[in-house]
């Protein structure tokens, strides 16, 4: 695969990340009136306990999307990609371990690492879109300069803004998997077994 083409794949994947989040806050807003309806309400069940395995995924997909640009591509990363780095390379480690252990306790951790960096993902994506000199620039790797820019909006920064973004509403979603359904066996067929 050329560039090009994993570009494009990595640009659609974060407008579905985007459009996921979009979807997850309108839900969340609909469930907060009362009146949901009862598809939505096994929706946001079915989404909360999954969410747990799902965020991982895409926290390590976004490591591996910033390391193909870096260490195959060759783009330098700038200051302010160090920073979304920082916290999106642990962020993926810690919500793989809180998936194995099915811990919800893993919100926690995976939200102070998810915020920030959805703070200088933002940051950032705005110093992309309306570009001008600051502190966090130097010449090596200028922080404004656009490696991607797909769509007329689609950068990096965004990409990984993305990624933040719906691990946040996946996190503020989750519930932990029951017990017979972590080994393959449906919460109904453990309710028989304990009434047995």
């Amino acid at each position: 695969m050329n560039e090009q083409t994993l570009t494009t794949f990595f640009v659609l994947v974060a407008l579905g990340c985007m459009a996921a989040t979009v979807l997850i806050a309108l839900g969340a807003i609909v469930m907060a009136t009362g009146r949901a309806p009862n598809w939505l309400v096994g929706m946001r069940n079915d989404l909360g306990r999954a969410a747990l395995r799902i965020a991982p995924l895409v926290a390590a997909g976004a490591t591996l999307g910033s390391l193909y640009y870096s260490e195959v591509v060759g783009y330098v990363p700038c200051v302010l990609c160090w920073g979304q780095r920082i916290f999106m390379y642990p962020l993926a480690l810690v919500l793989t371990v809180g998936a194995i252990r099915n811990d919800l306790g893993v919100r926690a951790y995976g939200l102070v690492l998810a915020i920030p960096g959805a703070a200088i993902s933002i940051y950032h994506s705005w110093l992309q879109a309306y570009p001008r000199a600051t502190s966090f620039c130097t010449v090596d790797a200028p922080c404004a300069e656009r490696h991607v820019w797909e769509f007329g909006f689609v950068s990096i920064p965004l990409m990984a803004l993305s990624a933040f973004g719906f691990v946040i509403a996946l996190l503020l979603v989750a519930r932990p998997t029951p017990v017979g359904e972590r080994a393959g066996v449906s919460s109904a067929d453990v309710n028989v077994e304990a009434h047995s």
